[in-house]
């Protein structure tokens, strides 16, 4: 399946981000209810909205609540694996006839990556590093798991961004390499730190936002950016 890239937009306090979703419509509901609360001038989603413990009619709701807070999400490899009947025998496997037609050609027509323009500089935003959707980059990646990532490495040596931003190990994370500041968004399962994610580029600030038992809402880690 071919994917295009996606446009720029310009962001100039606060971004929200959700991590990767799998059929989780509570969760997502809880997530942009929070970020809209916290005054995000808009959302965005690393994509996964497939397999996972929901029905296929999950998928549906997930894309139809997504676009009705008019976050823009990117093209992922569990969406992409949907859409082309691939990987099926997953556990909690997404099938395509149970996922509705206008969710279907929502999912097909998501970009790649988009560029976020901020007061701190560029952003890339993708589902795993860059536009490689089963690209990985861990916490403890040091040494020669940094220098053997294409992926990474093409970004870093484009020059061009400040800030690289997705999802896919729904493992949470900020750090700083070779002066590019790498974020994970995280995952909205529970199997792992169930969280969503504010860029507060006035505070200078990567703030995640814990979700709590009954849709609560706790403040998590906070790093520089």
């Amino acid at each position: 399946m071919q994917r295009r890239v996606g446009s720029r937009i310009t962001i100039q306090k606060r971004l929200g981000v959700i991590g990767d979703i799998h059929t989780d419509v509570e969760g997502l509901t809880w997530a942009i209810a929070t970020l809209q609360a916290e005054g995000v001038e808009r959302i965005l989603a690393t994509g996964d909205l497939a397999d996972g413990p929901g029905p296929g009619a999950a998928v549906t709701r997930c894309c139809e609540v997504l676009q009705s807070a008019d976050a823009l999400v990117v093209s992922s490899n569990h969406d992409r694996w949907l859409l082309e009947g691939e990987m099926r025998n997953l556990p909690d496997a997404t099938f395509l006839e149970e996922v509705s037609k206008p969710a279907r050609e929502f999912l097909r027509n998501l970009p790649a990556t988009i560029e976020v323009e901020t007061p701190l500089g560029l952003l890339l935003f993708g589902h795993g590093v860059g536009a490689d959707d089963m690209a990985t980059l861990y916490p403890h990646d040091h040494g020669p798991a940094l220098q053997d990532n294409a992926a990474l490495q093409a970004v870093l040596a484009e020059g061009r961004y400040r800030m690289l931003m997705g999802g896919h190990t729904h493992r949470r994370m900020v750090r700083v390499i070779e002066g590019l500041t790498v974020i994970n968004a995280g995952a909205l399962s529970r199997k792992r730190e169930a969280c969503c994610l504010l860029l507060d580029f006035e505070a200078k600030e990567a703030r995640f936002l814990d979700r709590g038992e009954g849709g609560t809402t706790k403040s998590g880690p906070r790093h520089p950016l």
